[in-house]
């Protein structure tokens, strides 16, 4: 192209040496057309330049969304010591439908149903309870810089005469004793934490007792720790400050 170009510049020139009119024109409207067509042509070029640009872009932003899923799904379906620990612990009461474990991007969480730990508006552990609580408490002993958080939660029926003013209290209260109960267990209290939902997070509607026995239950959720709080020395016995 620039060399087509040069030569009708050559001609354009050689028209002020004796070339006819006519000539010269033609020469001049060859010269435009050329240069017309150097421009379609770097436009071209340019355009396909950008577009490849954009293709390595986008084969990019899919070669690192595919490494990310793939890091996703290997965290996914990883499980941890706990989780396994735990699973193996208490396999007749998952067989059986007692209690759930999952995890998913290192959370996991141990779903109990009420009836496994409490008796209908009591806060007192039972024995089967207990011996499930028992097997949490192995995995979770050893633990730090992890938040193990007990959550409570009922259905929609008034507490009535159980003692308890309405199901925040009754679903705070059985969480804290989940918590002291594991405490008890030397789960480390630092990492411990208990919280009522009453009846507002149901799993299913409350319209039927299997949806109702579904929603009361207790949650173990085990994550890390994203804050650690500063502490300091507890204060000495008020008997001994005196002395």
């Amino acid at each position: 192209m620039q060399k087509r170009m040069l030569t009708t510049f050559l001609v354009v020139l050689a028209a002020g040496c004796g070339v006819s009119k006519d000539e010269f024109a033609a020469a001049q409207r060859d010269a435009e057309q050329n240069l017309k067509n150097y421009q379609a042509e770097a436009q071209k070029s340019a355009a396909l330049e950008k577009k490849v640009a954009d293709l390595q872009k986008q084969n990019q932003e899919l070669t690192t969304t595919s490494a990310k899923l793939e890091q996703e799904k290997g965290v996914a379906e990883a499980k941890s010591a706990q989780y396994e620990q735990l699973a193996g612990s208490l396999q007749n009461q998952i067989a059986s439908g007692q209690i759930e474990i999952s995890e998913l991007r290192g959370k996991m969480t141990v779903k109990l149903k009420d009836k496994v730990l409490f008796a209908s508006g009591s806060t007192a552990l039972n024995k089967e309870g207990k011996a499930a609580l028992n097997a949490v408490a192995d995995a979770f002993k050893g633990l730090h810089d992890k938040n193990v958080i007990v959550a409570g939660y009922t259905d929609d029926v008034p507490t009535g005469k159980s003692g308890f003013k309405d199901n925040w209290d009754l679903s705070a209260a059985r969480a804290v004793t989940v918590v002291r109960y594991l405490q008890s267990k030397d789960v480390p209290p630092e990492i411990l934490g208990a919280a009522g939902f009453s009846q507002y997070r149901p799993l299913a509607p409350n319209d039927s007792a299997q949806n109702r026995s579904a929603n009361r239950r207790i949650e173990i959720a085990l994550t890390a720790a994203d804050y650690t709080p500063p502490t300091v020395d507890m204060p000495k016995e008020r008997s001994q400050l005196q002395k």
